[in-house]
């Protein structure tokens, strides 16, 4: 839900920062920080991220917590609104539905330049990725109503495998960046209890298709994957007394997002 309170900047207070490494620098290790605090949720849509505080906290610059939210509003997970500072960027069904369709057309296109360009050893990576995520436990080993981090990671990795092969660089950031998109909604649905799949059999379809090198197959199975994921994050939101709203639309400050802009 998106939230008006400021944020709780003294989940950091007393924390190390850097974890023991010297830092590239203090921006990067702020920016590296939030976002991954972004990702998992920790810090929610709409959640406010007020530059003072989180200095305070850090017990860095003002310019330095200023420079790593500029890059943050860059890769879209946090926004810059006008004399309001700076909050998470929010999420909203209109966004849910525009992402994944953006997200269908950028990673179908990798795929398919991936299986036309790809080779043996390209193959051999996407056998050892699927291998390892196969075998990887969906839920925690420790605690079976927690999902296993482990196999978020391998996850990410299968599905970047897919597409590493297309040889378009930039083609690959912009998927990276969908990528991460897609995870907040997928994380942020997670507690509402209703995202029930089938991970393997879906996984394992899309990787036999890739396997028999049949592009179409794949590109089609990947699209339906997608679309899923879609519909579960978007039943999550709806869901009575579920823990995870999900707003038709919200305005922002670089754009207001309408319901007459659908069509």
């Amino acid at each position: 839900m998106i939230s008006n309170a400021p944020s709780d900047t003294d989940v950091y207070a007393g924390q190390d920062l850097f974890e023991g490494r010297r830092p590239r620098s203090l921006t990067s290790a702020i920016f590296d920080r939030l976002r991954a605090d972004i990702l998992t949720c920790r810090l929610k849509p709409g959640e406010k991220l007020p530059i003072s505080a989180l200095a305070q906290a850090f017990d860095v610059s003002l310019a330095a917590v200023r420079e790593a939210l500029s890059r943050l509003v860059a890769d879209g997970l946090v926004v810059a609104e006008d004399q309001r500072g700076f909050r998470v960027s929010p999420i909203s069904e209109f966004d849910l539905e525009d992402l994944t369709r953006t997200r269908i057309e950028i990673e179908v296109l990798a795929l398919r330049r991936s299986m036309e360009a790809g080779g043996d050893a390209w193959m051999a990576d996407v056998r050892q990725a699927w291998d390892d995520l196969r075998h990887a436990p969906y839920m925690n080993p420790s605690d079976a109503s927690q999902h296993n981090e482990g196999w978020n990671t391998l996850h990410d990795r299968f599905h970047r495998t897919l597409t590493q092969a297309c040889g378009m660089v930039w083609l690959l950031r912009f998927r990276d960046s969908l990528h991460e998109q897609s995870e907040r909604y997928r994380r942020l649905a997670r507690p509402a209890g209703l995202f029930t799949r089938d991970p393997f059999t879906e996984h394992a379809n899309i990787a036999e298709a890739v396997f028999a090198r049949d592009a179409d197959t794949a590109a089609l199975l990947l699209k339906q994957h997608f679309t899923k994921t879609m519909e579960l994050v978007r039943a999550a939101g709806k869901a009575e007394n579920s823990p995870f709203h999900l707003p038709e639309k919200v305005d922002v400050a670089d754009g207001k997002r309408r319901k007459s802009m659908r069509s």
